[in-house]
């Protein structure tokens, strides 16, 4: 087979700042697809389009041709609207949990595609595996099923959904090109725009603790997402959400579910509280289903209801006692005074390192580990009180965890934290 192309004339291009064709789009992510473009010389196209960046034409053409490498999903069979969230990642980010059940109590089938965690940010696929019984890989028909049945799923996403971003993004892993905004933004809107839903919301966060740690870049990411959705004719907005301290109070697979059941029950933190509210309006109001009290759902029961059949129908046990770590530590205040700084990143990282996270894909993950923590940037506290618990089945982890955490707790006497008014910073429609 001659192909249309040749892959050095396309690097060259984009390395030398000009626009790429559609043509020269399409056949070098299929031809990459293909093992017809070679990974040094992906490698080498991804840099310089990390460096010289690409137009709305170009991420749309090469989203749009990722899509094609693989299947889409068809939800217009349903009885009703579908809508979908995506997080690009924090800490304490379990918002997926309560959210989907809340979703599908307005008659809104949430089709929930989600994945593991890497590094500091936690995976919901994790975080529900710590459920007794609960399994994270449905087939397409039985996904369908349980949306008509119950409204709600959770589950890994097929490897049929664009294979060309499987095998970029762990290129772009291992050669120092994760960073570059048309292939972050396109990653993510391939997989959600095959995954078939009507209405998207993005949840992108700023901060420590997030991907984008300037709201400049996080505005641009989102921008970027925003517009790949519309031009795909998918109905998408973005919230800015604030990721400098951890959101909740626990950092952890079966803490976190813990945590989400709470909320679920009409309890749990405000900001997590006031985040899965505002998602849920934004997604409701996406599917032309706005004018809801969504609050009123949590403190009712209603979710509640949709999250138990929803745990049910994937094998777990919504009753299960959760599992805890062997081990705890405290971490004390060393001073008295207001607690200025909980720095996201580093109570993310510490609980990875307790056995919460994973370094490589394949590394498994304690159910039990992570971080729970007892005080909140702006509290008062005194020397001697507790501000955090470390949770592991394995002790000798706890001395690494409290390395993370230097630098990243502050307490000063009269002093003041910078915390924001709400976790959502800003909207892009």
């Amino acid at each position: 087979m001659t192909e249309a192309f040749d892959a050095v004339d396309v690097i060259v291009h984009k390395r030398d700042r000009r626009e790429l064709s559609d043509d020269e789009i399409r056949w070098v992510v299929d031809a990459y697809t293909r093992g017809v473009v070679a990974e040094e010389q992906m490698s080498s196209l991804a840099m310089a389009i990390l460096l010289n960046g690409m137009t709305r034409r170009e991420i749309s053409t090469w989203t749009t041709a990722m899509i094609a490498s693989g299947e889409r999903m068809d939800f217009s069979s349903l009885s009703r609207p579908t809508a979908d969230k995506h997080s690009t990642g924090g800490v304490g980010d379990k918002i997926t949990l309560p959210l989907a059940p809340l979703v599908a109590v307005f008659d809104v089938a949430v089709p929930q595609l989600s994945g593991r965690g890497l590094g500091h940010t936690g995976g919901t696929l994790d975080k529900l595996e710590s459920v007794a019984g609960w399994q994270a890989g449905l087939t397409n028909e039985a996904m369908m099923r349980q949306l008509d049945d119950v409204g709600a799923v959770i589950c890994a996403a097929g490897s049929g959904l664009a294979p060309a971003d499987k095998k970029l993004y762990a290129l772009r892993d291992v050669t120092g090109t994760v960073e570059a905004i048309p292939l972050i933004a396109s990653s993510i809107m391939s997989k959600k725009i095959a995954e078939g839903t009507g209405a998207l919301v993005l949840d992108v966060k700023v901060g420590s603790g997030a991907f984008m740690k300037t709201r400049e870049n996080a505005t641009e990411l989102a921008r970027t997402m925003v517009d790949l959705g519309t031009d795909a004719g998918v109905t998408t907005v973005a919230l800015l959400t604030d990721m400098s301290t951890p959101l909740g109070l626990t950092a952890g697979n079966a803490l976190e579910v813990r945590e989400s059941v709470e909320v679920l029950a009409g309890g749990g933190p405000e900001d997590v509280v006031e985040l899965t509210v505002r998602l849920a309006e934004e997604m409701l109001e996406a599917a032309d289903r706005g004018g809801q009290d969504v609050r009123a759902a949590l403190t009712d029961g209603r979710a509640m209801d949709v999250w138990r059949r929803m745990i049910a129908a994937q094998g777990g046990d919504p009753d299960a006692a959760l599992p805890t770590a062997a081990h705890t530590h405290e971490v004390k205040a060393t001073a008295s005074g207001t607690l200025t700084r909980l720095d996201a990143y580093a109570v993310g990282v510490a609980a990875w390192r307790l056995g919460a996270g994973r370094a490589r894909k394949e590394d498994p993950v304690q159910a039990g580990a992570g971080v729970e923590i007892h005080a909140k940037p702006g509290d008062t506290v005194r020397e001697g009180d507790v501000l955090l618990t470390l949770h592991t089945d394995t002790p000798e982890r706890f001395a690494r965890a409290e390395d993370a955490l230097e630098g990243g707790i502050e307490v000063v006497e009269g002093g003041t934290a910078q915390t924001p008014e709400s976790v959502v910073i800003d909207r892009i429609a």
